[in-house]
C-alpha cells in the first residue's frame, strides 16, 4: 500500500472520529467508562426528547422516516436563550429568536450530507403572518413548530428532525473542553454573555478562545454581515469537533453530555442517534450549499433579501438528495470512486 493511500485512510479515520461527540463514546461501551458514558447519553437524550406539535412526521411525508434506513433531514437551531426560561422546543419562546439555522439532509446510499445555512435576517414568508419577516423571528412567534414549518415552506422539503441548542450549551461545552483554537482574521470588540458592551476584545491571529471569547466570535456581525457571521460559526463548530476528538478531551465527555442534555431539545430518540453512526463516513462527503442574496434597507429596516433563483436551486438540490417523489439523486463520481477504493482496501 503506497503512502498516498495510507495518508488518505488515516485522514478518513480522523474525520470519522469528528462526526458527533456523543457517538464517539458509544463505541467505548465495551469498557466500564464507555458504558457509564453511554448511560449518560441515553439519559440526556431521554430528558431532551420532545415531539413537535405535528407529531412524528412532516406533513410533506407520506410516512415517518427512520434514520437507520431512510434519507432524512435535520434542522439545527441555535437560540439566544438560557435554561433558566425552562428550555424546550416550544416552551416560553416569545421574544426568543433563532440566532443560527442550518438545514442538513442525509442520503443513506452514499452516506453524504448537504447543508445550507440561513442568515437570521433572511426575509421569508412565515406561515400565519400577514407579511414577510426575518426567519429568525419565526421562533419568537411559534417556537420550533413554526420555525420548522417556515423552513419547510421556504425550500418545499420535509424537515424530519430538529435539534435546538441555546447559548448555555455553547458556553459550557467550550468550558468543558478547556477552550478551542481559532484563527481570528479581524480585530473584534464585542459584548459578553451578560450584554456588557466592549467586554471582549480579540486581536487577529491563531489563539485559544475561552467560552466568552468564543461566544463573542460566534455572535459578532459588526465587522461584515450575517454571511460571514455564519462562516465564523461553522469555523467554531469545526474547532469544537476537532478538540472533542482529542484523547485529553475523553474524560470531559460526561460533563459535555450533561450540559447538552440540560440545554437541548430534539425529536431524536436515543435509538435514532445510535442509527446515525452509520453516517460516520459521510464527513468526507459534506457539501455546503450557499443562499445568495443582498442587503436590503429600503423599508427602513434591515433584511437579507434572498435571491429567488438561489432558493430554487438549493431547494432542487435538497429534494434530489432526499430523493423525494419525482427526484433522483446521482452520487458524484468522486464519491463513488472513493467508496469503491475503500471497499477494495477493506477486502
Amino acid at each position: 500500500m503506497n503512502r498516498k493511500v495510507m495518508r488518505k485512510r488515516r485522514k478518513r479515520r480522523r474525520r470519522i472520529l469528528f462526526i458527533l461527540v456523543p457517538l464517539l463514546v458509544v463505541i467505548l461501551a465495551s469498557v466500564g467508562y464507555g458504558s457509564y458514558i453511554t448511560y449518560k447519553l441515553a439519559n440526556a437524550t431521554s430528558n431532551a426528547n420532545e415531539e413537535l406539535g405535528r407529531g412524528g412526521k412532516s406533513e410533506k411525508r407520506q410516512q415517518a422516516v427512520d434514520p437507520s434506513k431512510d434519507h432524512f433531514s435535520v434542522l439545527l437551531a441555535g437560540v439566544d436563550d438560557s435554561s433558566k426560561r425552562g428550555f424546550s422546543a416550544n416552551g416560553d419562546y416569545k421574544g426568543v429568536r433563532s440566532d443560527a439555522l442550518i438545514l442538513a439532509t442525509f442520503n443513506r446510499k452514499d452516506k453524504s450530507v448537504k447543508m445550507v445555512s440561513m442568515p437570521r435576517d433572511s426575509k421569508v414568508e412565515i406561515p400565519g403572518r400577514r407579511s414577510p419577516d426575518r426567519i429568525g423571528h419565526a421562533h419568537s412567534f411559534g417556537g420550533m413548530d413554526l420555525t420548522v414549518e417556515t423552513v419547510e415552506n421556504l425550500f418545499d422539503v420535509p424537515v424530519d428532525y430538529y435539534v435546538k441548542l441555546n447559548f448555555d450549551a455553547f458556553l459550557e461545552i467550550i468550558d468543558a473542553l478547556g477552550g478551542v483554537e481559532i484563527n481570528v482574521e479581524k480585530e473584534i470588540t464585542e459584548q459578553n454573555s451578560k450584554d456588557e458592551p466592549g467586554a471582549i476584545h480579540l486581536k487577529p491571529g491563531v489563539q485559544e478562545l475561552g467560552p466568552e471569547e468564543a461566544l463573542a466570535y460566534a455572535r459578532t456581525r459588526k465587522l461584515d454581515s450575517d454571511i460571514y457571521r455564519g462562516d465564523r460559526q461553522k469555523q467554531l463548530v469545526e474547532a469544537i469537533i476537532k478538540k472533542s476528538a482529542t484523547m485529553e478531551s475523553i474524560p470531559k465527555y460526561g460533563k459535555v453530555i450533561d450540559t447538552v442534555g440540560d440545554n437541548m431539545a430534539t425529536n431524536f430518540t436515543f435509538g435514532n442517534i445510535l442509527a446515525l453512526f452509520k453516517y460516520s463516513k459521510s464527513i468526507n462527503d459534506i457539501e455546503n450549499l450557499k443562499l445568495e442574496g443582498y442587503d436590503d434597507t429600503s423599508t427602513g429596516a434591515y433584511y437579507y433579501e434572498l435571491d429567488e433563483a438561489s432558493v430554487e436551486e438549493v431547494s432542487e438540490k435538497l429534494k434530489s438528495h432526499l430523493e423525494l417523489p419525482g427526484y433522483e439523486y446521482e452520487p458524484s463520481k468522486e464519491t463513488s470512486t472513493s467508496e469503491e477504493t475503500e471497499s477494495e482496501q477493506t477486502n
